[in-house]
């Protein structure tokens, strides 16, 4: 009889380990998927959160497009009328204006060219603020396809940045449209010679050009100096494009 209590105390003993192993393997499988779940939704939330971000980094407000119908080689020194101040494209001269900082005026026909190659031109009043002025320069990096000048013509802000066929203006410098602007349309591929140069070709100011043409001279882009340029670049290109 105590034998046969022996094998049941066992067997219930068995039984009971059993259980608690089994008890134990299901709370760990819950514990894995619990894991595994929160892992999952934290790389969702994140990819999420990336995504909301890529977009409203891409949500830029008061962009204006126009369409760009000509935009051929003229004459240098022939006036091209564009439709809209600062232009955003068209018609304009063989050289293009050098990417950089400028503390004066720079012509329309040259500037438009470097659009042509991509690059964003940020125009501002000139009676701006020096600390807002700074602030729009420090926006430029060598290198970089922008052109940063004062403009005397007609604007609707303070400031306005023009890309091929696009523009948006800001009322100061620290403008987050103005910040995603530049980010998504410095070297845009979307222009008519995209990856062109933008550097090697005029350095020279609008009223260091009229001086120059005013002299009977040609526009000779790598031969004049950079007075008017901080930042502008000098290239070993020619002031022409390659066509």
């Amino acid at each position: 009889m105590a034998k046969k209590k022996t094998a049941e105390e066992r067997r219930r003993r068995a039984a009971e380990m059993r259980a608690q192993r089994l008890k134990e393997e299901r709370r760990k499988k819950i514990l894995t998927i619990t894991g595994i779940s929160v892992a999952a939704a934290l790389v969702l939330g994140l990819l999420a959160f990336a995504i909301f971000m890529e977009i409203r980094s891409r949500n830029i407000s008061g962009v204006e497009e126009y369409p760009v119908d000509s935009y051929v080689h003229v004459d240098t020194g022939q006036s091209v009328d564009y439709e809209q101040s600062p232009p955003v494209g068209g018609d304009h001269w063989p050289s293009w204006q050098n990417c950089g900082v400028y503390t004066e005026p720079v012509t329309n026909e040259f500037a438009v060219h470097s659009l042509e190659h991509g690059a964003v031109w940020i125009t501002y009043e000139p009676g701006l603020s020096q600390s807002e002025i700074d602030a729009l320069d420090s926006l430029y990096s060598p290198g970089d396809y922008l052109v940063i000048s004062p403009y005397e013509g007609e604007m609707d802000a303070p400031i306005v940045a023009s890309s091929w066929g696009r523009q948006v203006s800001a009322e100061t410098a620290d403008d987050q449209n103005l910040t995603r602007f530049v980010q998504r349309y410095e070297r845009g591929n979307d222009v008519p010679e995209p990856g062109a140069s933008c550097s090697g070709a005029v350095a020279e100011t609008a009223a260091q050009v009229e001086e120059v043409m005013a002299g009977g001279e040609q526009v000779e882009g790598e031969e004049m100096t950079d007075e008017g340029a901080q930042d502008a670049e000098d290239g070993e290109d020619a002031g022409t494009d390659e066509e």
